[in-house]
């Protein structure tokens, strides 16, 4: 006894065959669990549940089956493992916030982007859905490979025929021994258009197509839950090498409230962040101090969408705040992706244009697979119809011999013996219904014959023809397109640190609009046409209560733009950093741009190209204040903005221009007087400086326009009425900076005082805003050329309670002064106005 079981103790080798069932356990894992196929993009999980859905019958044209049965099915059929692994990938694929397109139309409480879960699954109803019924298209046509099951008593497909890219439609992630993927969501239409791009690329140029090419189309992920990318440097790398990070952003507005308070709303979280678990950080933030000036924090989501509050105190900067919330919680987060997918069942790392290749190759086998299949059904068919149509033509010797047969046998044999028929079409002929024998069934089968000849040729010249079979795969691509298609819901923001995004920016005229109430917009300059003097204009800007256009210029979207406040600070960023808008829409509030301190508003901006020694900055303030500092001094603005100007107290900042220090200076003021002196009167001061006296003011009265002598040979003045005039800039001599000036209009009851002073030349335009956003755009050589004490011509019909908010010039005079001449006039047609006056029309 003992020497028998002495016998069954085997000695091995503890390290190897650790090694052996760990290397076992880990392949399993890697080519059957945890990693999705790079032609149908689907584990095998989530392809046998596809799989036993369609086998039920559980199409999205029938009703909802419970989620049991067909957990139940998958199990029993094809996925020996647990429940919960199966109804996880079932629940997985019907969520809309985890699916850019869900594969299972659900029914029932499938689970919250809160992180709540799905409710049991004899609660809960499925079926396929729409989109799904592609990825399972023709599996019954030969088109994929088939393998039995764990117990061999079903077969299920190795592959899906997939006829969209899924795997980079709906992306994946997965976790398996030593390796892991994580492929981001995309828009379907771009994908499709890759696709598309490389298939054309073959079909008309015979060439492979280019990772660059695909870049083009392909612009980013596109995650279900929306959200904004920073930059392009994280997507270009992952698609080219297959490994990167991106950064996603949630999408935030600041929204200034009744009391004075701002809140911070969120609309979109990005991918795969909990909602709940997001506001919890953010509470606890709060709670240890670690973010001061949040007042309230509420969850206000409904089935309209998503929306988060955060309440400010009054004191602090949204911004900041903001900011401190993308650093600390998930309001930023940072998606890293790994493009492994396996081909031929060994794990890969894949680049964009690598994994459309796989796709479209899986595609060409489908797509030939299946045009066997049905050439196949058509030559059977074909063969029966030539039988029943020779039989049609000896209908009366068909009879006689089967009427003279004893059995169906002997009537078969003989009909093949006489006809020299096949056994099937034999067959057929014995199973013909007498009503076969109409004249109009006879027709039918004739054109059946004849389609099907058709047919044959066609199936035959896409199996001879690779370009054919191509061209077939995209007519039915683009069909999915067209059906399933819908806009990209992730956006792709501008990252500060990135410098490529600036390069992919073209360069164009834009007219940027800021309200009084601090609303910023950049618009296409041609949204605006030139109407005659005295017109009723065109409406500029949907504006709220006590709001109007404050602000209207035009310049180039690589421009810098300087925003100086009342408070004396200048701000800085590029005009293609403001979000574009309609021409009607409000725009959006600058405290969403910049750091603004409460109670600092914009009082003065300019594009500026660059910043080049021996040019300067020269300010004018409401109380007549003028200062001259160097524009080297203000290259390095940080984002929470740099001292311009000291103020007095009741003093503002009202225009800023940019000069070559040979300028001469003209102010204008409120009640109509004028100033003239040379720019050499002010000499250069620092940055914090608080300038000299300009202009002597009368009491009440204040300067509302600076304008060089370099913009234009007239002044072109508007009063609050609408009225207004050209004088010829001649008519101002030069005095010393620091006296009352002359009388530039005469004001009356009918004209108001004056709003706004331009310097024009006659090819220029103008434009006019009134307080209800009102805008009219008039070429200057149609407004009269007046003397000095006049009160002008009417410019803009206005009612009694509106006037003109402000005024701002469209052309600039394309003549170039001095030595930058022969430079700047290589520069493009945005770039043509004299550089001195650079600071608000380009």
């Amino acid at each position: 006894m003992d020497d028998k079981i002495f016998d069954q103790i085997h000695d091995v080798d503890l390290k190897k065959t650790m090694e052996k069932s760990y290397i076992d356990y880990a392949m399993s894992v890697i080519a059957s669990r945890a990693l999705p196929d790079v032609r149908d993009g689907l584990k095998p999980v989530q392809r046998r549940v596809l799989y036993s859905m369609i086998e039920l019958n559980n199409g999205p044209d029938k009703p909802h089956r419970k989620c049991a049965r067909i957990v139940g099915d998958t199990m029993g059929k094809y996925h020996p493992h647990g429940d919960s692994s199966i109804y996880g990938a079932l629940v997985n694929m019907a969520q809309d916030w985890s699916t850019r397109y869900p594969l299972v139309d659900g029914h029932g409480n499938f689970g919250s982007v809160d992180g709540d879960g799905a409710a049991a699954m004899r609660y809960t109803e499925a079926r396929l859905s729409k989109i799904s019924m592609e990825m399972l298209a023709d599996i019954n046509k030969n088109t994929v490979d088939f393998q039995p099951n764990f117990d061999e008593t079903e077969k299920e497909p190795v592959v899906l025929p997939s006829r969209y890219p899924n795997l980079l439609v709906n992306g994946t992630t997965g976790i398996a021994v030593g390796m892991a993927t994580n492929i981001p969501p995309h828009n379907l239409r771009e994908v499709i258009n890759a696709v598309v791009k490389i298939i054309d690329n073959r079909v008309e140029e015979d060439r492979d197509t280019t990772i660059e090419e695909i870049l083009e189309v392909v612009k980013g992920p596109d995650f279900p839950t929306g959200g904004m990318i920073l930059g392009t440097a994280g997507i270009e790398e992952a698609y080219r090498t297959g490994r990167g990070k991106i950064r996603v952003r949630a999408v935030t507005d600041i929204e200034p409230m009744q009391n004075g308070k701002n809140r911070i709303v969120v609309t979109e979280l990005p991918y795969m962040v909990n909602k709940a678990r997001l506001i919890e950080k953010i509470a606890e933030l709060v709670k240890d101090k670690r973010v001061d000036g949040i007042t309230d924090l509420r969850d206000e989501s409904d089935r309209q969408g998503m929306r988060v509050c955060i309440e400010l105190r009054k004191d602090v900067n949204p911004n900041v705040i903001l900011n401190q919330l993308f650093k600390h919680t998930q309001l930023q987060d940072t998606f890293g992706v790994i493009m492994l997918a396996l081909v031929n069942n060994e794990p890969k790392v894949l680049n964009l244009l690598d994994m459309l290749k796989h796709y479209l190759r899986h595609q060409e086998d489908v797509v030939t697979r299946r045009t066997k299949y049905e050439l196949n059904k058509a030559e059977e068919r074909a063969h029966i119809l030539q039988g029943l149509l020779i039989a049609l033509d000896n209908i009366d010797e068909v009879i006689a011999i089967i009427r003279g047969s004893r059995t169906t046998q002997e009537a078969k044999t003989k009909l093949m013996e006489r006809f020299g028929l096949t056994d099937a079409q034999s067959q057929a002929i014995v199973d013909m219904r007498l009503r076969a024998l109409t004249g109009l069934e006879r027709e039918k089968l004739e054109a059946e014959y004849k389609d099907l000849m058709a047919r044959i040729a066609e199936l035959k010249a896409i199996l001879a023809d690779e370009k054919k079979l191509l061209g077939v795969i995209k007519e039915e691509i683009m069909v999915i397109s067209a059906k399933y298609g819908d806009d990209r819901r992730t956006s792709i923001g501008y990252d500060e640190y990135d410098i490529s995004m600036e390069d992919l920016i073209p360069v164009t005229n834009t007219v940027i609009a800021m309200t009084k109430l601090g609303y910023i917009k950049r618009m296409s300059a041609d949204n605006f046409r030139a109407q005659h003097r005295g017109g009723r204009g065109i409406k500029g800007m949907e504006t709220i209560d006590d709001d109007y256009i404050e602000e209207l210029f035009m310049t180039t979207s690589h421009h810098y733009l300087m925003f100086f406040t009342n408070t004396g600070k200048v701000y800085r960023m590029k005009a293609y950093e403001i979000p574009e808008a309609s021409r009607t829409a409000r725009g959006t509030a600058i405290i969403n741009l910049l750091q603004l301190a409460p109670g600092e508003k914009i009082t003065a901006v300019i594009p500026i190209k660059d910043y080049r020694d021996g040019w300067y900055l020269f300010m004018a303030t409401k109380k007549g204040i003028v200062k001259k500092t160097a524009i080297t001094d203000y290259a390095n603005v940080r984002k929470t903005g740099l001292a311009a100007i000291t103020l007095r107290e009741d003093d503002e900042l009202i225009e800023v221009k940019f000069t070559d220090d040979s300028q001469d200076i003209f102010l204008v003021t409120k009640y109509g007087q004028c100033i003239r002196f040379h720019e050499t009167d002010v000499r250069s001061t620092g940055r914090v400086s608080m300038g000299v006296i300009g202009m002597s003011l009368a009491d009440g009265d204040e300067v509302v326009g600076m304008q060089l002598n370099t913009q234009g040979e007239h002044l072109l003045i508007v009063s609050e009425r609408g009225l207004g005039k050209r004088t010829s800039i001649d008519e101002f001599t030069a005095q010393n900076r620091g006296g009352k000036g002359v009388k530039c209009y005469k004001i009356t009851e009918k004209t108001g005082n004056l709003v706004g002073v331009k310097a024009v030349n006659n090819d220029n335009e103008i434009m006019i805003i009134n307080t209800e956003g009102i805008i009219i755009r008039m070429k200057v050589s149609d407004i009269s050329i007046l003397g000095r004490v006049t009160s002008g011509v009417k410019l803009i019909n206005m009612e009694n309670d509106v006037t003109v908010a402000s005024i701002t010039k469209v052309k600039e005079d394309e003549t170039l002064e001095g030595e930058e001449a022969a430079e700047d006039a290589e520069e493009t047609d945005a770039e043509t106005a004299t550089e001195a006056a650079a600071d608000e029309q380009k």
